[in-house]
Order: C-alpha cells, then structure tokens, then sequence
C-alpha cells in the first residue's frame, strides 16, 4: 500500500510560477514511476509528466512541454512539479500517481497504482 499526499497547490497569476509537492508513504516508492496528471471541471483527467524510479527518464505531455518540470527525492519520499510560466488553462486539480509493476506505458490512468486526493491549481489572467 502507498499513500500519496500533494500540497503547493494555489492561486496565482498568469506568468507565475508554482512548485507541487507530493510526499509517499509506504513501501516501493523509489522503485516505482511517478507521474503527473491533472484534470479541469468537465474534462477527463489528463497527463502531464512522468519520471522513472532513477530519475534518468522524465516524460512529459505535449501542453506543458518547456514549462513544467518533473523531479524526485529518493531519499524523502517526494516528487516534484515545478511549473513555470503558468497559463490559465493550466488551472485544473493537479494529482499524484505511483505506476504499477511491469507496466511499459506511463500516460495513462490505467498504468498507475496509486492517486493522491488532489491540488487545486488556479490561474488568473
């Protein structure tokens, strides 16, 4: 079992910057792919990056490429997502996922385990 607990989420202005932070607890965590997902009122839930176990592979979605960016502290159980140059469709409840074992594809619900409750990013223009 894991459990994932996000914070950093805010209102800010278009241009800013935010960091999210998303703590684990439980077994695996630095065995595991972490990712990224957010989801806006009326949309499905979307991907927005990913980063292997070490470190070495990040992946990120098409809308926040150059803008966002996706770390991890093996050693505290945190993964990052510095997001820079914020847009105002940006705003949407951003989440936290851990990947299930043996999975070859990273964005996509189903390839994740785990969810954290939720960040509310927000965005004013």
């Amino acid at each position: 079992q894991m459990q994932l607990v996000e914070s950093g989420g805010g209102l800010v202005q278009a241009g800013g910057s935010l960091r999210l932070s998303c703590a684990a607890s439980g077994r695996s965590f630095s065995s595991r792919t972490m990712g990224w997902f957010r989801q806006a009122p009326g949309k499905e839930r979307e991907f927005v990056a990913a980063i292997s176990w070490s470190g070495d592979r990040r992946y990120y979605g098409d809308s926040v490429k150059g803008r966002f960016t996706i770390s991890r502290d093996n050693a505290k159980n945190t993964v990052y997502l510095q997001m820079n140059s914020l847009k105002p469709e940006d705003t949407a409840v951003y989440y936290c996922a851990a990947d299930r074992p043996y999975r070859s594809t990273f964005a996509y619900t189903e390839d994740y385990a785990y969810w954290g409750q939720g960040t509310q990013v927000t965005v004013s223009s």
